[in-house]
């Protein structure tokens, strides 16, 4: 998995990190209507304020846990939340990580295309 040979962290130790920090196991069956793993994505602030990352940049939609509906009075209906892997280490809108995860909501990424091939 491109995480693992970028960070040296088996994704199975990312998994536990995950679970134990939220206190529950992640899900692992996907939604039919989600992005696939797999998937590139760029991450986006959102248009409402200046966050919740210092810059845009681009990541994989990781399987280290199902995306989940994100629970929270702004949520839109449906959203979903993701596991991201980055492409390189990021830093969040505060100025905290550098971070090579995390669990991001929908809106704040945009699919890209698939790489055309000859």
């Amino acid at each position: 998995m491109k995480d693992f040979a970028a960070s040296g962290v088996p994704p199975s130790l990312d998994r536990q990190a995950a679970e134990s920090v939220m206190g529950r196991p992640l899900p692992q069956e996907w939604p039919p209507d989600a992005l696939p793993a797999g998937s590139r994505v760029t991450v986006v602030h959102d248009p409402e304020w200046d966050g919740p990352w210092r810059n845009e940049f681009l990541g994989t939609i990781d399987a280290q846990g199902a995306p989940e509906p994100v629970k929270h009075p702004r949520a839109h209906d449906g959203e979903l939340a993701y596991w991201v892997a980055f492409d390189a280490p990021q830093f969040d809108c505060d100025g905290d990580g550098p971070y090579r995860k995390a669990r991001i909501w929908g809106r704040h990424l945009r699919p890209e295309p698939a790489p055309r091939t000859a």
